[in-house]
């Protein structure tokens, strides 16, 4: 039996289209999908609403998108903001922005600069972040996390109101990794193998198995040496 090939979608100006199985969505302009879509590659520039689930090998989001649902992705790429009321799964995530979801994040890699606020647990296997502002997650868990502030004057004026004006910093009850490398960052309990705790933090505790490095600038309030 032949196999059926997928349809495009192709969305420019302001539109509404159904969810759906396709092969490549293409979307310009103010738009709205309602209904789960799922797509070999979902590229998005403008604003876009969508009521229900997104799963693409390959995301590309340019400007603002809004999702009442989950996010599955294999690459994304995201210039500029995504709030979701789900939970993001994929392989790689490139954020230049602000992501902000009410679930977890869990992503094999994630780099870029900008803020995040994550609801539940981001997971990932390394995550290398510049803070341009307030960025939270509920418990943080990875192989390699490094965190460094980096105010790009460009970024700002490229996103201009849209990030709230808050403190540059990383907040976290929990941070456990294998490498750990933070900059401006305030949480209960960091846990890993070796520890950096650069400028600006301020770490309830931390437990760390090879190494243990506290910039004169940061403050730690207990210090646990465990077996390796």
């Amino acid at each position: 039996m032949e196999k059926k090939e997928l349809p495009d979608l192709q969305m420019d100006g302001v539109n509404t289209a159904a969810g759906g199985k396709y092969n490549k969505v293409n979307i310009n302009g103010v738009s709205k999908i309602n209904g789960a879509l799922s797509a070999h590659t979902y590229k998005c520039d403008g604003v876009m609403k969508m009521n229900g689930d997104l799963a693409a090998e390959e995301i590309e989001i340019n400007g603002n998108f809004r999702l009442k649902g989950d996010l599955q992705a294999g690459v994304m790429k995201l210039n500029g903001v995504l709030t979701g009321d789900g939970s993001l799964r994929g392989e790689s995530c490139e954020l230049d922005g602000m992501l902000k979801l009410k679930g977890n994040c869990e992503v094999e890699e994630m780099i870029g600069q900008g803020v995040f606020t994550i609801g539940g647990l981001l997971s990932a296997g390394r995550i290398e972040f510049g803070l341009n502002g307030l960025a939270e997650a509920g418990e943080i868990g990875v192989e390699s996390l490094i965190i460094r502030k980096t105010g790009s004057a460009a970024w700002g004026r490229l996103l201009g109101g849209i990030i709230p004006k808050f403190k540059l910093e990383l907040r976290a009850k929990l941070i456990e990794g294998d490498y750990i490398d933070l900059e401006y960052t305030a949480a209960d309990v960091v846990r890993g193998g070796t520890v950096i705790i650069g400028e600006g933090c301020t770490i309830g505790r931390v437990e760390y198995r090879t190494g243990l490095t506290v910039h004169p600038g940061a403050r730690v309030e207990k210090e646990e040496k465990h077996g390796a």
